[in-house]
């Protein structure tokens, strides 16, 4: 009986422990935003962590060149330029050069921007430029300031800046070549940014491909599986605020308003991370928004049973063919 009461004395002290711990957590979220602003970049967790992000060689890559570009006077961003497979026998041995020249090459270039957590060396990441790369495209990604190798402190804007800084360091090497613009998640977010910003200063790219989009960062936060506080009295306060202080919005749903240019929405249904159902409200957005009036707007939904979740769109068999019906359209439009 003794030793079944020190059990239970011990099991009350962890339950009111673990119960102070989550009670005291949302008052720590609101003390400190930063808190709440580094759990949505989360550019602190490098994963895969031993990789040597100066070798893309090491993870597959054999033709796709590392470098490092200078935004802003005290950031430096870590850059990888994946060349179309066709160019592979070429790109062996060759310097940074010959890579940025090869960007004049009668190949379209896509910009991708990765999503929150890890690097531009990631598993999926990589995958999906081999992909690319397969089908003709060059890809051009980076880690934006803060993550990876990239010096920096993250932010909403300098995100959006970096990603700026690279589409015109592209622009500048690409000549005709059709640019075109990828967010998966996170960057999704960012690359609404980004193009809301060149179809104002009227360099509008190619298209735009959002993979797994949400409508805005609150709505996100509201939705993500792991906001096991969503049905805490005061969640906003607590929890969304503190974003919005920080800085933070992603306003997908406002910017696709400001937006002209092709728009291909590519979402899972068994998305764990981002829900399906905001992928679809941003689409019934762009799609009714007049900004598009001239261009496609196109959602491609991946069925529950495909199991291709967050990240693993790049695995569909059908891909190759959205991708060249999609952007074939819009070369055409963009010659025209």
């Amino acid at each position: 009986l003794y030793r079944r009461y020190g059990l239970w004395f011990r099991l009350r002290k962890l339950i009111l422990w673990l119960l102070g711990v989550y009670i005291a957590i949302p008052f720590l979220v609101k003390l400190c935003p930063a808190i709440q602003a580094k759990l949505v970049f989360l550019n602190f967790v490098r994963v895969p962590y031993f990789i040597d992000l100066k070798r893309p060689q090491d993870q597959g890559l054999n033709h796709t060149c590392n470098y490092y570009l200078q935004p802003e006077e005290d950031v430096t961003i870590g850059v990888w330029h994946t060349v179309p497979a066709a160019l592979w026998k070429n790109a062996r041995g060759k310097d940074q050069l010959w890579f940025e020249d090869a960007l004049g090459s009668s190949h379209p270039v896509i910009l991708y921007l990765h999503g929150n957590a890890g690097t531009r060396g990631g598993d999926h990441r990589v995958e999906l430029y081999k992909v690319l790369s397969s089908l003709g495209y060059h890809v051009v990604t980076f880690d934006y300031r803060g993550w990876g190798d990239s010096i920096g402190s993250p932010s909403e804007r300098g995100m959006t800046y970096d990603a700026l800084h690279v589409f015109d360091w592209i622009k500048a090497r690409s000549g005709d070549n059709p640019v075109y613009i990828w967010g998966h998640s996170l960057g999704t977010g960012v690359a609404t940014n980004l193009v809301r910003r060149l179809c104002e200063r009227e360099t509008p790219p190619d298209a735009l491909i959002l993979e797994s989009p949400f409508t805005n960062i609150r709505e996100e936060a509201r939705s993500h599986p792991f906001s096991i506080y969503r049905y805490f009295p005061g969640f906003d306060w607590f929890f969304l605020d503190p974003i919005t202080t920080s800085g933070i919005k992603f306003a997908n749903d406002e910017n696709v308003k400001y937006i002209s240019c092709s728009l291909l929405i590519l979402h899972a249904e068994d998305d764990p991370v981002v829900p399906f159902q905001l992928g679809k409200k941003l689409y019934n957005i762009a799609a009714t928004s007049r900004s598009f009036r001239d261009y496609k707007v196109q959602f491609v939904p991946f069925h529950t049973d495909l199991g291709y979740r967050h990240k693993y769109i790049y695995r569909s068999p059908e891909l190759p063919r959205i991708l060249r019906e999609f952007l074939g359209k819009s070369e055409h439009e963009h010659h025209h």
